[in-house]
């Protein structure tokens, strides 16, 4: 038994190392001087450790902007769909409506249309919505939501994956639960807000970390989207320490080393929220 446990922690800490690695270039890249980054063979630990890169990083052009746009959008991005994923999970797990289950499945079916497929209809959708950005009561004669944060929040409104997660949690939960709350006289919706969404964490947890580090990490719809540099997000801005030829690596790789920080700062806030499938309903 103990041989085993031992075999289990070597390939975890290897599967650790192996996936670690690449972060761990990025960080001791990011501490090297340009001569030192550039020897051969390349050194794994800084001999000396500077901190200019990070300086650099940080005083280019526009980049506290894109930061605080990439934040904006992943924040609002997960708030919404928490709230909509949730209230969508639980109609389909506890409600009766007709064709409930056709519709969950023909919702589930669109995650397997490519992202590329709706980026067209998408655009067109922001560019076209009325009576904002010059454009009239049609959609037309300006630039609609191009350029704003709703634009860039629009693809991230509502996750299909994030319905399913929460529908499949709270299926898990016995009927015994909702009827002996319907008998004291709770309507549904307090049902929903008194004890399913308090129960609801540790799936809200795990979709807040999905959803942020998609918004965050996204960089095709802002590429399209956005054409005002101060509202392009920081995996664009990452670009700027990039030329025809060549790259800025020290300072690319310190920019690179930031940008990891809020998913990092959400990971640690949420994780204490995990459980295991076991729940704890009161009802035995």
């Amino acid at each position: 038994m103990r041989i085993k446990k031992l075999r289990l922690i070597f390939l975890l800490l290897l599967a650790a190392l192996i996936m670690g690695s690449p972060f761990f270039w990025m960080v001791s890249s990011s501490l090297k001087s340009n001569t030192e980054l550039f020897s051969w063979p390349p050194t794994f630990i800084p001999d000396n450790v500077t901190f200019e890169h990070y300086q650099d990083a940080i005083n280019t052009r526009s980049f506290g902007r894109y930061f605080l746009n990439s934040a904006i959008v992943a924040l609002i991005s997960m708030s919404i769909n928490l709230v909509f994923c949730s209230i969508a999970g639980y109609a389909f797990a506890r409600l009766e409506f007709p064709l409930k289950n056709f519709l969950f499945l023909l919702l589930l079916s669109t995650m397997m249309i490519p992202i590329q497929v709706t980026l067209i209809p998408t655009f067109i959708m922001v560019k076209s919505f009325p009576l904002v950005g010059g454009n009239d009561i049609l959609g037309s004669g300006g630039t609609g939501l191009l350029n704003t944060y709703i634009g860039l929040v629009v693809p991230h409104i509502m996750s299909v994956f994030g319905v399913f997660i929460m529908r499949q949690f709270y299926m898990q939960f016995p009927k015994e639960l909702s009827e002996a709350a319907r008998i004291d006289g709770a309507g549904e919706l307090k049902i929903f807000l008194k004890i399913f969404l308090p129960l609801g964490r540790p799936s809200m947890a795990a979709l807040a970390i999905f959803t942020f580090t998609q918004a965050w990490d996204d960089f095709l719809w802002p590429l399209v989207v956005t054409s005002d540099n101060n509202m392009r997000t920081l995996q664009l801005g990452l670009e700027v320490f990039k030329n025809r030829y060549t790259a800025d690596w020290g300072p690319l790789m310190a920019a690179t080393a930031l940008s990891i920080i809020p998913v990092i700062i959400i990971f640690i806030t949420f994780q204490r929220y995990f459980t295991d499938t076991a729940l704890s309903s009161g009802i035995k």
